[in-house]
């Protein structure tokens, strides 16, 4: 696969992460519960893997902004084809997969050892655009 197939991979992968903990709170606190403004009664009744799943989401969005600008950057330079690039963009998905599963369950210590190599990934591609 190309950089930009692992990237719009790991896009559609990031959308699709709302949809456990949205049923998960559907399950929780009803239709009615998850479609009403957030309050904090509500979310005390959300099992700690919907909020943990929720948070994981957020997350993943948050650090997708930088990845995928860094890997449009790439792309415009013609270094999406580098396979310093590509690895990246493979590794990146894969530790954001890793991410959200372990936060879901509640694993710290591997949960951050995710988000590290996630980051390292973005570094990666970073180093591509910025060596030359």
């Amino acid at each position: 696969m190309t950089a930009l197939q692992w990237l719009a991979l790991t896009a559609l992968m990031t959308g699709i992460m709302a949809l456990p903990y949205v049923i998960g709170r559907i399950g929780a606190i009803g239709l009615g519960g998850a479609m009403a403004n957030p309050t904090a009664e509500l979310a005390a009744k959300e099992p700690l893997w919907v909020r943990r799943g929720k948070a994981a989401h957020h997350n993943a969005v948050e650090n997708l902004v930088v990845f995928a600008t860094l890997v449009l950057v790439a792309q415009h330079m013609n270094l999406a084809g580098n396979p310093t690039v590509t690895l990246a963009t493979a590794i990146y998905f894969f530790a954001r997969l890793v991410y959200y599963i372990v936060y879901c369950l509640g694993i710290p210590g591997l949960r951050t050892a995710a988000w590290g190599v996630g980051f390292a990934a973005t570094l990666m591609v970073a180093w591509a655009i910025f060596k030359g």
